[in-house]
């Protein structure tokens, strides 16, 4: 799969697409029939696939941190879609001249000229130009002028409810991890580089692989039962995600403690999978207060896994 990033990217397209576009955060079970609807069309009219994203989303521009939460960053969504087998992965960015762009213009310069796009397979509610002018309709009337075509893919149910980004959201809100694995296809993970942090949790006796959570809201506070893998390991452990507000955090970061881990993981990808919510996140008055409440956190999340084999 190729990634391709902005204007410049998309001249690596040489020959015509059929392509979906969308915000496609969590490629949820939704995203994932369009993508494959996408791939299988492509493939009988000998065609290359593509989707269509940006970064940052419309509403992280407009919105800024009142945007709602990134269920996976760019790297991740990434990962995942390479794992459907798409041709090319385009990801545009979103900027002001995006935002301003006329949806007739953004039609005849991104689809039809760098896109060279032959069937556009979109969400049902699907907008796009400046003031979300653009719509199935809207790109209908376009594909007669400039002989493409257009295909609204309907709605995804799970157990009668639509499948979304946003209810994922609320499922994520209310820590009901099993529920969002199925509405994903697949576990609710947050991965990213161990760095070194300030050694508080080797400190008070439970270090941490720490990974900084470069997102403008992070869809998940608190403290978790966790299981976490690098490229060859999988740990049990404990989780918190936030502000490590006792030691004056000024970032929100992922610390993760890994059960029996004596490696030293500094510079490796970790991949951490949340399974259950045991507390939020609160500030302590003393270290010695945080200290017995991490131990007490390490043991329920040890008795949860004793409680599952």
């Amino acid at each position: 799969m190729n990634l391709l990033r902005g204007y410049k990217g998309l001249r690596a397209i040489k020959n015509s697409t059929i392509a979906t576009i969308g915000n496609f955060d969590g490629f949820h079970l939704g995203h994932q029939e369009i993508v494959q609807y996408v791939n299988k069309l492509a493939k009988t009219h000998q065609m290359e696939s593509a989707v269509v994203s940006f970064e940052p989303t419309a509403k992280e521009f407009f919105l800024k941190k009142e945007a709602p939460a990134r269920i996976y960053n760019l790297r991740d969504k990434f990962e995942i879609a390479k794992s459907l087998h798409i041709d090319h992965f385009v990801c545009l960015r979103f900027n002001e001249q995006i935002a301003n762009m006329p949806a007739d213009e953004f039609v005849k310069e991104i689809l039809i000229s760098k896109l060279r796009i032959k069937r556009l397979v979109v969400g049902d509610d699907f907008r796009f130009g400046r003031n979300r002018a653009g719509d199935i309709q809207f790109l209908r009337g376009m594909a007669k002028t400039f002989d493409f075509s257009v295909e609204d893919q309907a709605t995804v149910l799970h157990k009668n409810t639509r499948i979304s980004s946003s209810l994922i959201r609320e499922k994520l809100a209310q820590s009901d991890f099993a529920q969002v694995e199925s509405l994903l296809g697949r576990p609710f993970t947050i991965s990213g580089r161990i760095f070194h942090g300030d050694k508080k949790g080797c400190t008070l006796g439970f270090p941490t692989a720490n990974i900084l959570l470069r997102r403008k809201v992070v869809p998940i506070r608190g403290v978790f039962v966790v299981t976490a893998n690098t490229a060859n390991k999988t740990w049990n452990g404990v989780a918190n995600v936030g502000y490590r507000p006792t030691v004056q955090g000024q970032r929100e970061q992922l610390e993760v403690h890994l059960f029996g881990c004596e490696q030293n993981l500094y510079g490796q990808r970790l991949s951490v999978r949340f399974l259950a919510k045991l507390r939020d996140e609160q500030k302590f008055s003393s270290l010695a207060d945080l200290k017995h409440q991490i131990s007490l956190d390490v043991q329920q999340a040890q008795n949860y896994f004793l409680a599952r084999t």
